[in-house]
Formats: C-alpha cells, structure tokens, sequence
C-alpha cells in the first residue's frame, strides 16, 4: 500500500491544520498536566493522553491524530484506520477501546508490539479503500460502513451505520452500502452483513417517520 494515500475529494470538507489546539503528553506537558487542564476545564480529552483546547469540538482531524499519536511512529505510515475506528473518527461510534487497523495483506507483514493498544487486521486494500486526513490513512465513509456490516457486533454496527446514514457531509446511504456488501466477494458473514444493513435501513426509515408532521 502506496505511503501517500489516496484522498477522496468531496467527502469530507477541506481540513485546516488544528493551530496549536491539540497537546499530546510528553510534549509541553506532562499526563499529569494535562488532567489537571482537563479537570480545570481548559481542555477536553480526545483520546488517552490527547486532548484539545475547551473552546475547540473534536473533528475527524482531531481525532485521527489522536489515534496516530497512540501509535508507535513506525507503524503510522503503513496502517490504514479502520472499522469502528474509522467510524468513530467520522464522528459515528465511541472512542474505541483498542484501535482497528487495517494492512493491506500483499504488504509485508507489520507486527504489533506487545501490549498494544491495537489489533492488526491484514486484509484487501483497494487504490480507492482510504483517504487522507491530516496525513492518517482512514478507510473512506463507505468502505467503512461495509466493514462495520460484516465486521461488527451486531447492536453496535447497527447503530453506528444509522449514525453514518444521516451524517451531513459523508454521503453513505444506506442503499449504496447495502450495494456494496452484496456485490462484495464471496466471504463468510455475508448474509449476516445484509441484515444488519437491513436492520439500519429500518431504523432510519422509522425515525424519518416519526419525523414527519401528522396530517390531520
């Protein structure tokens, strides 16, 4: 998997540089430090020993950079953000426990180191499977969305593709991630992907009508 990474224009807005709003511990400040800012109400935690200014609302910048700097520096150029990783970093799933990278499986294999706090997958990366935010490799909205279907506890995927489905700016409608998984290769789980898809097609189409005005 080429180390620049393959942006996908349109998808997301056009990221600025964060402008000294994120501090990382070890850098100007120590961990303990930055709790004392937390509890003091100056910053918000983003991630373990990441966190952001009080006055800035964590965005997937932020938030891939969070998990970058969880990372040892040698692996962050050759992972890709994945799973609920990647949806969390879209702002559509909680901070995850352990970190869902992805390796493309013709690479050479990348170990963890022990007592990580990731899990490795090496799977099939297309040219068109990632994008670029702040220089981290996410799976893009919809590449995201199929994994989470075959991937995913069931109530957790469920819910976070709803959340994707009717985020403003990451076009990933459910139909087209529904397309996506049943044209997928042949794999096991496939039929259970298909219905926790389906399941999320019914969820959103009950809060649209819940929505609607009554006619009276």
């Amino acid at each position: 998997m080429p180390a620049t990474l393959f942006p996908c224009p349109g998808v997301l807005p056009a990221f600025t540089s964060t402008g000294g709003a994120l501090f990382f511990a070890g850098g100007d400040f120590s961990s303990v430090e930055l709790q004392a800012m937390e509890r003091d109400g100056l910053l918000r935690r983003v991630y373990p020993d990441t966190y952001v200014r009080w006055d800035i609302e964590p965005d997937p910048v932020c938030r891939a950079l969070a998990a970058a700097h969880a990372l040892p520096a040698r692996l962050r150029q050759k992972i890709m953000l994945g799973r609920f990783t990647a949806a969390w970093v879209y702002g559509c799933a909680p901070a995850p426990r352990k970190l869902q990278l992805l390796i493309d499986h013709r690479s050479r294999t990348t170990a963890l180191p022990p007592f990580s706090a990731a899990v490795l997958h090496e799977v099939q990366l297309d040219s068109d499977d990632g994008m670029d935010i702040a220089g981290i490799a996410v799976t893009t909205p919809l590449r995201t969305a199929a994994d989470l279907a075959r991937h995913g506890p069931e109530e957790e995927a469920v819910r976070a593709l709803t959340a994707m489905a009717a985020h403003p700016v990451l076009r990933c409608p459910l139909a087209a991630v529904r397309k996506a998984v049943s044209e997928g290769p042949r794999q096991p789980g496939k039929s259970a992907a298909l219905r926790r898809v389906d399941l999320a097609i019914s969820q959103a189409e009950g809060q649209t009508r819940r929505r609607e005005p009554v006619v009276r």
